[in-house]
């Protein structure tokens, strides 16, 4: 049975879309980072039987910044900025989210990101895709999409299930 790993931007989008979708017929448990619930569930994903697991993160996962040398506002030139290489650091280190992010996903064969619908939040999708890529399972044929993007404006049963259609199921658009 395949395993769909799903992710929302924040612990209380995640808890109300795996209600919709379980039909209320969860499991729940508290990640280890002490924020983020993960969610199990079976249903059907693609016309074949499949485990869920839904978690979320909290916001950003990851936050954009200069190396130390170019920080101090005083001694840089600001057009040094334009061409000086950038870090990626954990947005909140606290949380451990990207490593939380590639345990809850060991195994798992798809990928669905449930973010906001807005830039911001397709900048996340890349951000949790780039978390989990080496955790998850390689698909057998490799043109198979095994990531997927819901796009929803409502938390109604409705919207989420619609969202949650295969031909609604869109890729991520970096």
């Amino acid at each position: 049975m395949k395993t769909v790993f799903m992710v929302a931007e924040k612990p209380s989008l995640a808890q109300s879309i795996s209600e919709i979708l379980s039909d209320r017929r969860l499991h729940s448990r508290k990640g280890f980072n002490g924020a983020c619930s993960v969610h199990e569930w079976s249903g059907i994903f693609q016309h074949s039987p499949a485990r869920y697991k839904m978690t979320s993160v909290c916001g950003h996962v990851l936050t954009t910044d200069f190396p130390g040398k170019y920080n101090n506002w005083d001694i840089v030139d600001p057009a040094e900025l334009y061409t000086c290489p950038i870090e990626k650091k954990e947005a909140t280190a606290k949380l451990r989210m990207p490593y939380f992010l590639s345990q809850e996903a060991r195994g798992c064969d798809y990928l669905v990101l449930w973010l906001d619908c807005d830039k911001e939040g397709e900048n996340i999708c890349f951000e949790v895709m780039g978390s989990v890529a080496s955790s998850m399972n390689r698909p057998a044929n490799k043109s198979e999409q095994t990531v997927f993007r819901a796009k929803f404006s409502a938390i109604t049963d409705k919207d989420i299930k619609a969202a949650m259609q295969e031909q609604a199921l869109v890729e991520p658009n970096e």
